[in-house]
This record gives C-alpha cells, sequence and structure tokens, in this order.
C-alpha cells in the first residue's frame, strides 16, 4: 500500500485555499482587466528569527561587585539578579539569574574564567566564562539557613560562607558540594558573650597562614580560628557594631569599620585592646574625649606599598553635622586625607592591585567605585587622584530617557561627522592613563553597515550613539534648551504649566540622516529645528513662530454648522501669521475675560546665541495658550529637507511651517481639516455639549461609565506614548490622566484625551487624487480615529524662487479608513520597492562667500530620490499604512485596497515600522500584548509571530522601534537599552560578534619567601585543604541543609541548543588540549628527572672511582 504524507495533504489545501481565497479577493477588488501586476516577493519565514543581542548601558540597581585582576574582568551584579561583566571597551557581557533575586555578592575564581554569585534567596551559582555566553554550571540553595557573606581565597576550591545564624559552611566550588567541617557560632565565640554575635559579615584567612581564619560577627566580636586544631586562637571585642574587617599584607595587623564612624586596627596577638582607633571624619575634642560619633564606615580597604605607607581606603563615616553632602570616598595616604565627593550614593567599592596575592605587598593603583547610577575609576597614582575617563556607554540615563530613534545602514560619513562635532564636547581633567579594565577580546565585527541611535532626554537634551557592530558609543549631544530663558528662581517661574517639572523633555524625534535636518518636538507644545553645520555662528534673533492651534466644536450634530472652508486660499509669505508679532503680540497675554492668551509655555531667550559647530538652531515653534487653555502635546511631527516644510499636529489640529520662509502655512482643527467631504461625524465626546468656565463641577457619571472612560483614557496613553519617564522618579505623581492640566473639570480632560488627534505624517511624491497621472509632492496626514487625508502641497522653482514664491498648499479631498490609529505609512513603486521621502543632501550653509551662497540656493530645489521620478506615467505605487489594529496596501492612483491584514484583534499595536531586510521590505509591528510580528509587503503575508515580552510599563511602548537589518531595541530599564534582532542571518552571526571574556594569561610569580624566612619558617603558610575539609575527614554534609542544582552549562534556551552542543564540544576540546597540555608537562618533568638522575649517577660512579684506592686518613 502506497504511503502518503498526511502534513503534505494539509498544506497544499491550506496553500490552495488560501490562494484561491486571495484569488477571489483581488477578482472582487479589480476586475479582471484591471489586475494588480503580481510582485515577486523574496522574504520567507526562514529569513526571520526573533533573539536578543546585547544590553548596553548603567546596570540597574547595582547591588555587588568583583574584579579578576589577573584577567582584568569587572562583574556586577543588580537587584534584579542580573549580571553584567566587563573587560575593554567594547567588551561587555549581560546573563541573568532565572529567579530574579537581588545578588548580594561576587567573587570570582581568579584566573580562572569562572564566578560565583551568592543571591538574596540563598542560591549560590557557580558561572561559566569560558564561553562567550556565561552559563550556570551548578547551584546550592541553602534550606534552613540565610547566606550573609562569602570569601574564596586565591588558587583555593574551598569557599567559605557565612551565615545570619552565625555559622560558616564550605563549599567545594569544583563538585558544589557541602563539606562536613562546620565552624558554628557558639563554638567560635564560646564564653566570650553572653548573647548571640549576629550574622557573619566578614570571613578572611591571614594572608600569612592559610589556616587561621578571620571571623567577623556584626555585634563587634572578631574572632582568629585556627581551622586544624578546630578552636579560636584569638577574639577581639569591640562594642560597636562591625561593617567590615581587611588584612594588613604580613598577617600582623587587621583594620575593622565600625558603625558609629571609627576604624580599629588590631595588633593579631593583643586581643585586649585595638592598638589605635582612628575616627576619620570626627571632630577631635580638645579635653581628650571621644570625638563625636560620626555616621557608619560600610567598608575599608588596608592596601600597602613598597616604597612608602600604606592607603586606607573607605566610604561613609562623615559627621553627622554635615546634612546635604554629597556620598564620599576617603583616601587616607601617609598623613594625607583626600575626601572624594561622589555624584551618587555608594554601593561598593574595590581597590585594584598589582598583585592578586594577599601576601604580598598589594602597590595599589587604582579604586573602582560602583555607585547607585554611576561606575567612577580614581587613579591613585597621580596628585589629585583624577578619574579616568570611562568608555563605556553608561551615561545613557543621565537624565531621563523619554523618547529613542534607531537608524541602520546611515550614510557613511555620518558617523565621522558627529564624532567629529560631539570631540570638542569632552571634559578635560582626566587621568591620561589608559582605562585599566582591559581584559578579554573583541568579537568580529560582521556588520558593515553603521548604525546610529538618538535618544531624547528629560532634561531637554538629544544624544547621538555610534551603534555599529553591537558596540554604543555617544558620539555627539545637543542641549536644546539653550534657546529658552531659564527661570532665575521660583517667584520668576516660567509657564510651564503643561508639565510641573521638565519643562523641556524631549517627546518626538524626526531626523533626516541624508540632509542631517534634526526636529523635536518638546513637551510644552514648542518645536525645533535644526540643521548641521562644522562653523560656529552666532545667532543674533533666534528665529520664532508662535502658532494659535483650535479646536473648535459646535452644538450642532454635524460639524459643518459654523465650519470656515475645508481649507483657507492658498498662502504663503503673504500668508495670516507670517511672524508672530504682527499675528499676535506677546503682550496681549490675557484675554478679555481675564483669561491667559496667545502666550507660549515657554520664553525664547532674546540675547545673541552662541551656536557650537554641530546641530544649530533653524527655527523654534511654539503653540500658544487658548482662552485660558494651555496648547495640547503635540503627537505627531515630520520634517522634509527637499520641500523645506515641517508639519506637526496634535488632539487640536495641524500646523504646517515653511521653515526657509520662517512663515506658517497651514494651521486647521481636525475638524476643518477633514472638512464638508468627512463622511464620520464628530460630535463632542464629552457629556456636555456647550463648554463650562473654567473650574466648573464636573457632570455627574455613574461608576460604570466612569470606569469606561478611564480604561479608554489609559488606553489612549498608551497607544499615543505621551507619559514622562517617571522611573528615575518614583516620588512624581501623574495627577491627571492627560497631561495638560487643564483648570476645567475632569470631563474636560477626558473630551482632549478622546478627541480626534494626529498621530502621523508622512511627506512623499506620489498620487494625490485618483485622476492624477503624475506622482507630485505631497503630505499624507493619519488620526487617532483611523483617518487618513492628503494634503496637496505645490512648491515654487529652486534658487532664489524658493524663498520668494509662496508654498501653495490645497486639500486633494482624498480620504482613507482604517481601523485604530493610523501609526506608520510608507510608499512603495510597482516594483515593490521602497520610495524614500525626497531629500537635499547635506551640504555646509553657514559659508560666507556670496557666490557659494547663490551656488547653494540654485541647488535648493525638490530632490526626488524615489524611483518614482524614473517611472512612466502609466506605473502605479503602493501606500502602506498600519493602524494599531491593521494594516493595508492601498494601489494608487487607483485607491484601491489592494491587501489587508487584520494584525490584532485583543490588543493594539504600539509600534510599526517599514524596514529593509535582506533586500527586501516588511511591516514590523510590536503588539501590547507582547508580540512582535513582521508581514511582507505588498501583500501583507505573516512572515514571524513571537512572543516576546509583555507591556509590563510605560517605558517599553514608549522607547521600542524597529529599523532596518532586522534591528530592534527599547529601553529595558531607566539605564539600559536592550537589542534585539529579528532577522535569522544575525542570529546566526551573533555568536562571532560577541566578544570573549576569558583569555588564557598566566598566573603571576608567587612573592619570594627569601631565604631566612624560608630558613627560620616565616613567610605563608600553606594549608592541605583537601585533607582538612574532604568527606574522608570532615564526613559529608546534612543533606538537608543544601540542595545542589546542576545548571543548563553552555546551552542557552531553546535556540542555544545547537551552539550549546558546538560549546560542549569546544569544552571538550579544551579539557583534551589542556591535559595534552598537563601531559606533555609530565613527560618533560620526567625526563628532566631522568637526566638529573642520570648526571648523578655519572658524579656518583667519578666520586667512587676518586677515592676508591685511598685510606680513611687520606681523605
Amino acid at each position: 500500500m502506497r504511503k502518503f504524507n498526511i502534513r503534505k495533504v494539509l498544506d497544499g489545501l491550506t496553500a490552495g485555499s488560501s490562494s484561491a481565497s486571495q484569488q477571489q479577493q483581488l477578482q472582487q477588488q479589480h476586475p479582471p482587466g484591471n489586475r494588480e501586476p503580481e510582485i515577486q516577493e523574496t522574504l520567507q519565514s526562514e529569513h526571520f528569527q526573533l533573539c536578543k543581542t546585547v544590553r548596553h548601558g548603567f546596570p540597574y540597581q547595582p547591588s555587588a561587585l568583583a574584579f579578576d585582576p589577573v584577567q582584568k574582568i569587572l562583574a556586577v551584579g543588580t537587584q534584579t539578579g542580573a549580571l553584567r561583566l566587563f573587560g575593554r571597551p567594547g567588551v561587555e557581557c549581560y546573563c541573568q539569574h532565572d529567579s530574579g533575586a537581588a545578588v548580594i555578592q561576587l567573587q570570582f575564581l581568579i584566573n580562572e574564567g569562572a564566578l560565583v554569585s551568592a543571591l538574596a534567596d540563598d542560591t549560590l551559582h557557580l558561572w561559566n566564562l569560558r564561553q562567550k555566553r556565561p552559563a550556570i554550571l551548578h547551584s546550592l540553595k541553602f534550606c534552613r539557613e540565610r547566606v550573609t557573606f562569602c570569601h574564596l581565597p586565591f588558587q583555593s576550591k574551598w569557599l567559605y560562607v557565612g551565615t545570619e545564624r552565625g555559622n560558616i559552611h564550605i563549599v567545594n566550588v569544583e563538585s558544589f558540594t557541602l563539606s562536613g567541617y562546620v565552624i558554628m557560632w557558639n563554638k567560635a565565640i564560646e564564653l566570650s558573650s553572653k548573647s548571640h554575635p549576629g550574622p557573619v559579615v566578614h570571613i578572611s584567612d591571614n594572608p600569612m597562614d592559610e589556616g587561621k581564619l578571620l571571623i567577623g560577627f556584626e555585634s563587634g566580636t572578631v574572632v582568629l580560628w585556627d581551622l586544624k586544631s578546630k578552636k579560636a586562637d584569638y577574639r577581639y571585642t569591640y562594642d560597636e557594631a562591625i561593617h567590615s574587617v581587611a588584612w594588613h599584607h604580613e598577617g600582623k595587623q587587621f583594620i575593622c569599620s565600625h558603625s558609629d564612624g571609627t576604624l580599629t586596627i588590631w595588633n593579631v596577638r593583643s586581643p585586649a585592646k585595638p592598638v589605635q582607633t582612628i575616627t576619620p571624619h570626627g571632630k577631635q575634642l580638645k579635653d581628650g574625649k571621644k570625638p563625636e560619633p560620626c555616621k557608619p564606615i560600610l567598608k575599608v580597604e588596608f592596601k600597602t606599598t613598597r616604597p612608602g605607607e600604606p592607603f586606607i581606603i573607605l566610604s561613609g563615616g562623615l559627621s553627622y553635622d554635615t546634612v546635604g553632602r554629597r556620598p564620599c570616598l576617603t583616601v587616607m595616604h601617609g598623613k594625607s586625607t583626600a575626601v572624594l565627593e561622589m555624584d551618587y550614593s555608594i554601593v561598593d567599592f574595590l581597590t585594584l592591585c598589582e598583585t592578586p596575592y594577599p601576601n604580598d605587598f598589594q602597590e595599589p593603583y587604582a579604586v573602582v567605585v560602583l555607585l547607585e547610577k554611576d561606575l567612577v575609576l580614581i587613579d591613585l597614582a597621580q596628585n589629585g587622584y583624577p578619574i579616568f575617563e570611562n568608555p563605556y556607554p553608561l551615561s545613557i540615563h543621565e537624565s531621563p530617557v523619554t523618547c529613542c530613534e534607531y537608524f541602520a545602514d546611515c550614510p557613511v560619513d555620518l558617523i565621522p561627522a558627529l564624532y567629529s562635532v560631539g570631540a570638542r564636547q569632552k571634559r578635560q581633567g582626566y587621568s591620561k592613563k589608559e582605562w585599566p579594565i582591559n581584559g578579554g577580546n573583541w568579537g568580529l565585527g560582521a556588520q558593515s553597515y553603521s548604525e546610529i541611535i538618538i535618544t531624547g532626554h528629560a532634561d531637554g537634551s538629544v544624544k547621538f550613539w555610534d551603534a555599529s557592530a553591537i558596540n554604543l558609543q555617544v558620539l555627539y549631544k545637543l542641549k536644546t534648551s539653550k534657546v529658552f530663558e531659564k527661570s532665575r528662581n521660583k517667584d520668576d517661574k516660567p509657564n510651564t504649566d503643561i508639565v510641573d517639572e521638565d519643562p523641556y523633555a524631549i517627546q518626538i524625534i524626526s531626523w533626516c540622516p541624508e540632509s542631517r535636518m534634526l526636529c523635536i518636538a518638546g513637551v510644552s507644545a514648542h518645536v525645533i529645528i535644526y540643521r548641521f553645520s562644522k562653523q560656529e555662528v552666532i545667532t543674533e534673533v533666534i528665529p520664532m513662530l508662535e502658532v494659535r492651534l483650535l479646536y473648535e466644536i459646535s452644538d450642532v450634530e454635524s460639524p459643518e454648522g459654523e465650519q470656515a472652508p475645508p481649507l483657507p486660499t492658498p498662502v504663503g509669505s503673504a500668508n495670516p501669521q507670517p511672524a508672530p508679532p504682527q499675528s499676535h503680540p506677546s503682550t496681549s497675554s490675557s484675554s478679555s475675560d481675564g483669561l491667559r492668551d496667545n502666550v507660549p509655555c515657554l520664553k525664547v531667550k532674546n540675547s545673541p546665541l552662541k551656536q557650537s559647530p554641530g546641530y544649530q538652531t533653524e527655527l523654534v515653534i511654539q503653540l500658544v495658550w487658548v482662552s485660558g487653555e494651555p496648547p495640547q502635546q503635540i503627537t505627531s511631527l515630520a520634517v522634509n529637507s527637499s520641500y523645506g516644510l515641517v508639519v506637526f499636529g496634535n488632539c487640536s489640529g495641524i500646523a504646517m511651517v515653511d521653515y526657509l520662509q520662517k512663515a506658517v502655512l497651514l494651521n486647521l482643527g481636525t475638524i476643518e481639516l477633514c472638512g464638508s467631504s468627512d463622511p464620520y461625524r464628530r460630535e463632542p465626546r464629552s457629556p456636555r455639549k456647550s463648554r463650562q468656565p473654567s473650574g466648573g463641577s464636573s457632570s455627574p457619571h455613574n461608576s460604570d461609565d466612569q470606569q469606561k472612560v478611564n480604561n479608554f483614557i489609559e488606553k489612549a496613553k498608551m497607544s499615543r506614548k505621551l507619559s514622562l519617564p517617571t522611573d528615575l522618579k518614583p516620588d512624581l505623581d501623574i495627577k491627571d490622566n492627560s497631561f495638560s492640566r487643564s483648570r476645567s473639570s475632569s470631563v474636560t480632560s477626558i473630551d482632549k484625551e478622546s478627541r480626534e488627534a494626529i498621530s502621523a505624517l508622512h511627506f512623499c511624491e506620489t498620487f494625490t487624487r485618483k485622476a492624477d497621472s503624475a506622482p507630485s509632492p505631497c503630505l499624507w496626514v493619519g488620526t487617532t480615529l483611523g483617518t487618513v487625508l492628503v494634503i496637496a502641497l505645490n512648491l515654487p522653482p529652486g534658487g532664489e524662487q524658493r524663498l520668494l514664491q509662496p508654498v501653495i498648499v490645497s486639500p486633494s479631498g482624498t480620504i482613507l479608513r482604517l481601523k485604530g490609529a493610523v501609526l506608520r505609512m510608507a510608499f512603495l513603486d510597482s516594483t515593490g520597492c521602497l520610495m524614500p521621502p525626497a531629500y537635499e543632501s547635506w551640504k555646509e550653509h553657514n559659508v560666507p562667500e556670496e557666490k557659494d551662497e547663490k551656488e547653494k540656493l540654485k541647488k535648493r530645489r525638490p530632490v526626488s530620490v524615489s524611483p518614482s521620478s524614473s517611472q512612466e506615467i502609466s506605473e502605479n505605487q503602493y501606500a502602506v499604512i498600519c493602524s494599531e489594529k491593521q494594516a493595508k496596501v492601498i494601489s494608487l492612483p487607483t485607491q484601491n485596497c489592494a491587501y489587508k491584514q487584520n494584525i490584532t484583534e485583543t490588543s493594539f499595536v504600539l509600534r510599526g515600522d517599514i524596514v529593509s531586510l535582506s533586500n527586501s521590505i516588511c511591516l514590523a509591528c510590536f503588539c501590547a500584548n507582547g508580540h512582535i510580528m513582521t508581514f511582507s509587503l505588498p501583500s501583507l503575508r505573516p512572515l514571524l509571530d513571537v512572543y516576546y515580552l509583555p507591556l509590563t510599563n510605560m517605558r517599553i511602548a514608549r522607547t521600542f522601534c524597529f529599523t532596518n537589518n532586522g534591528q530592534a531595541l527599547y529601553l529595558v530599564s531607566p539605564t539600559e537599552i536592550q537589542r534585539l534582532t529579528y532577522s535569522q542571518e544575525t542570529c546566526e552571526n551573533l555568536q562571532e560578534m560577541l566578544g570573549e571574556l576569558f583569555t588564557p594569561v598566566e598566573t603571576p610569580e608567587a612573592p619570594n619567601r627569601g631565604f631566612f624566612k624560608g630558613l627560620f619558617g616565616g613567610g605563608a603558610q600553606s594549608l592541605d585543604r583537601e585533607e582538612l575539609f574532604g568527606e574522608s575527614s570532615s564526613g559529608k554534609a546534612s543533606r538537608s541543609l543544601a540542595q545542589h542544582i546542576p545548571g543548563p552549562g553552555g546551552i542557552e534556551g531553546v535556540k542555544g541548543a545547537a551552539s550549546g552542543v558546538v560549546g560542549e564540544l569546544a569544552r571538550a576540546r579544551l579539557a583534551l588540549d589542556e591535559r595534552g597540555q598537563k601531559l606533555s608537562d609530565l613527560e618533560e618533568r620526567t625526563a628532566a628527572m631522568l637526566s638529573s638522575a642520570d648526571s648523578f649517577s655519572k658524579h656518583a660512579h667519578e666520586m667512587m672511582l676518586k677515592y676508591k684506592d685511598k685510606k680513611w686518613y687520606q681523605f
């Protein structure tokens, strides 16, 4: 009997039915005579795969720090269980503990390519760093005790683990099993204290004698424990709680830091009292009394130098009367004490030393200070202790990120141009030495294209980052707030009535990489247009326009009753509001009824402005107050360098500005924009018809209605991405669901949230009407109610005429509809290729010579780079429109819907981008339900649908963006950018692109004991820990004490299964290599022993022959 494959049959059925239905759909939309031409699509599902690539930025909420002095690798643990590893600039790695518990301590197995992490959930994990993506090899979960402190001696495999009960357990880090050897708290303190000594806060072995273990208990008791005899040698008591302990390298003294701001130095053999007590920041009283108590010294380190005095480095310990003083690190060296102020509170610090051996002169050269929101490295070798310039991209959160954009495949000259202007902004006064954390090796940069990330911030700054080849480096920083007057004191507060603070916060960035034109929209309803220049200029008067956007709605059911004409007569330089002084003098700050009117939220500087090379202000546009109502925040923005136009919109309407002539071309409410051709009646979306006086009481609502309204507002907020970052400011409270803090009733704010807003704008050169025979410049406008309108643009000829003749703006009458708010629009030519908007290539405009100026003006004409310019008139185009709910491909000029795809029924799209991938294009979407989807173009076939992450906060919605070549990113925490790829090719090349953390390095030689120390038993005493802690002598540990959990090793999730096998093979090969190396070493040693035995027998034989015939008295 012949076998058949049921799957193939099903595939055939589905393929047949889908193609049949598609054929039917096409036939319905287009008569057979006028059918859409078939476009060959090359993208298939196998071109797509989703995986995280790299994480950049400062580790959010750091909690632990460790350093490998041989490998030169730094590790940072966080309160969310993340692990960040840093090597040389460009070598970074991010790992995550599955439990998400806080990392309380990290310990490197120095020069072994491994790391132990201790977590707040009482688990220990062993990480293998010898692979590009580190993985956990073993875990150990303590069941009955809480872990408080760990210590792993250099070149030892036995890890000491202190607990909250005051006991110390010992873990074999090779097998991750517990030894039967336990130091119980009661045995350690015996009768020295009547009460429990508290948790273990410190464990370390004597640098000169590994058999002596120093144990610090929180209450103030320190015990020197003899591991061999299993009893305490000495007990040291002090009446203040201990925070940390550190040894002098000779093992004769140690130092403790206490909760009253004191340091006590003890001689090992004198337990009665400390040899010295220091209060570094205490005021010394004259009559010999104890200094006033200070804040606790949280950590102290004691580091020796061969030529001079030791360094005592500590954090905390300031006197209580220094209110408002910033956190400090104190460096005491001989008689000098340096107090180094930090910007944030100190989480931990480590001193970097020349040697990994604790029993040698330490020779400290730098201090790594981990702050709450920064990482600082201090050079101890230079006078004044300067800091090193940090090469890692850790300043993303310098001011909270409010929006970001991602551009892949930028013009090649762009990054050098931004770098050259950004290099002048660098601070001076850094250490002249190279960054000392320089371990690991770079990966192979497989990507040849350049990538740029732009971040907008709460303080009004905009940062440009070079993101090529999975690295990140800041290029240039622009401060947009420079054009505004700052308030000198609290009384002189500017009219920042839309937001309580951060009035300059960036909300939308529109950037044209080819022309380098930049446009930003800020939270105070302001828009600034910037040009890029390499020359410094002084702007005498900052060009400024004020725009009055008004949303009028009548009591009549249809808005046609008291409506202005759909669009004003063609306007240009002679338009009704060419410049703010004529149209609305800023003196008229209040209307006849005393309400604030015609006033912008911010005041532009009226003094000359020095503009450095880089981005320079071309024009400032501000929306003004209308009859006591603040202007609504801008929801959409677009700039076009070829047309010299910028357009923006909000929930009141839309405005278009000619930035070359500094004139307002269009200023319309959304109702007027739709005009009489609008088939949808826009009624007031509020229970009341007429406007109440400000301060009026809100209309009564039943609770269900209110709940629905609140849900709607919440959704509107999320989809519009208008919230400000409150992540870094937990005390900030969003008082109102709408950011426009109007003084009228709550219903007014609901009205504003729910009414139609401009949500998408796109300049293009296409067919504006059905009857058009050729494409022409136009603007496509999308709204939150799913309407798409087309506005035709009639541009004057280039050269001088462009500055003299008006741009004529007129409605086309074209209206299209989609479900949900319109998010993104793009245009394809008849072959399915993406047609980018027209642009003018960048040229330096600050050229003094008149001749060059004229040349420049001549060249300034609309240059369309779209393929449409070379098309024949008969060839059609496609408009791709993506909304919150669906995507449509509209054939132009016929305006027939060629393809339609309902993206989501239950959720909504937060971000949609039309991007290029593998020499083709697709639509990429991120939904609020956490799904990432891609669709082919123009047919909108689903290619990828993966559940990636749930929308846990507004930050993700505000910052998620896709770009070309399968790249995407979002802000995963207030301080970190997570990059991901949806390209199969990038996923495959990722392993090569990642850097290596572990590199084979020779361990430095141990310090020489010296002849006399060796002769008289001085120097370091070694200990056979295996004999002491092994199962044969100490027995097995109680099974109920801790549970061993084997780790996944090299396998990273489902994707990593294959690479895991490769990793296993590589490790096996590495193990074989190491074994071979050891065998060859053994052979060499055997050969050496044989040759020495040979020479010994020769010498012995010669001696025998020499003295054979001599008598005993002749010797």
